[in-house]
């Protein structure tokens, strides 16, 4: 890798010789400027305003323009001579846990090379405090003709250095969230905790370009003379109202996506049983929840249904057994009567023969 800056790091009274390469590519495509008509290139000249005639790139040099119109010019040579330590030095001032280094401020990044046999005794060491202290160290170096704040860190066994901006350069996000009162469910943070859970993890070696890839493939068809590839319809769909439903939808699609089976009436329940913030299971607010109600008024229910049965059934026994009682008395006054009755002719027979 071609180096764009050779320094030293200054690390105490240890002096480590290094040479700043870029540690990021970009791979996007470039468009050049072209005439339609006749596909002939569109070139900008560097015109001086005053005699209205090009000139070449040794004849331009630096000025700041006052705020009243006035140029001041600027030398090569002023610049080096500026009283600045770190002009070729990347001078560390501090060691502060990684986590104390506001994203916001990172900017590009370099590797810092060993710049030969004798820097690689001291660069080790560097590395290797580093890495025992799980902190990153903050330097200010100049490059490009301004002063810079940077951070070192330990990448595999290289040390890389990330440009911050200085503090006073990052803005406050002011203005930037929402003015007006927004009120979120804990359902909605759980079908939201659910969404995420569905999404889970990626290896970002598996991301790239699609981008880029299509518009390859869009260059290739026109230079070979073919057709370029088609747009695929997009995905359709209309202004979604409801934030529940679109949280569903997103759950499911994303369940899909992993190749899981469809989320039904299932993952409704699996979403219920995630724990509420700030609430326990059974009440939320010192008040019970109303899912309980249900519950409580089908055993009520059931409950009142089988008293009500049972007092049914127990008439129907009592008639039972009252009318197994009658039902021999009434067949003995039967065969009583017919007994008395068969005395009473035989009696009577008697009679008559005398």
């Amino acid at each position: 890798m071609r180096s764009i800056w050779n320094g030293a790091i200054s690390f105490g009274l240890v002096s480590i010789p290094i040479k700043l390469v870029n540690a990021t590519e970009s791979h996007a495509i470039s468009f050049r400027q072209i005439h339609t008509e006749d596909n002939g290139r569109i070139r900008y000249r560097k015109v001086c305003e005053l005699e209205e005639r090009e000139v070449r790139q040794a004849e331009i040099g630096k000025a700041y323009e006052d705020a009243d119109g006035s140029v001041i010019p600027i030398t090569d040579d002023d610049l080096s001579h500026l009283p600045i330590p770190t002009a070729r030095t990347i001078e560390i001032v501090a060691f502060v846990p990684g986590d104390r280094i506001d994203p916001l401020q990172m900017g590009s990044a370099y590797y810092l090379a060993a710049s030969g046999a004798p820097a690689a005794k001291p660069y080790v060491l560097l590395r290797e405090a580093l890495k025992r202290s799980n902190k990153v160290a903050i330097a200010k170096f100049a490059l490009r003709g301004r002063e810079r704040l940077g951070m070192l860190r330990v990448v595999g066994e290289a040390i890389a250095m990330h440009g911050l901006l200085w503090p006073d350069e990052v803005r406050a996000p002011e203005g930037v969230a929402p003015d007006t009162d927004v009120t979120v469910r804990d359902k909605e943070l759980d079908l939201a905790d659910a969404l995420m859970d569905t999404l889970g993890e990626v290896d970002l070696e598996d991301l790239h370009d699609e981008y880029r890839e299509a518009l390859e493939e869009l260059i290739a068809a026109k230079a070979s003379g073919e057709a370029p590839p088609e747009t695929p319809e997009p995905a359709t769909g209309g202004k979604v109202l409801d934030l529940m439903a679109a949280l569903e939808g997103s759950v499911r699609a994303a369940r899909e996506s992993r190749g899981e089976e469809p989320a039904g009436d299932g993952a409704e329940a699996e979403v219920r049983s995630l724990p509420r913030r700030g609430s326990t299971p059974k009440e939320t607010g010192g008040k019970k929840t109303t899912k309980a109600a249900p519950a409580k008024k089908t055993a009520a229910a059931r409950k009142s249904t089988s008293k009500a049965t049972e007092g049914t059934k127990k008439p129907t026994a009592a008639k039972k057994t009252s009318a197994a009682k009658k039902t021999p008395a009434k067949s003995a006054g039967k065969s009583e009567n017919s007994a008395v009755k068969s005395t009473a002719k035989k009696s009577a027979s008697r009679k008559r023969s005398a």
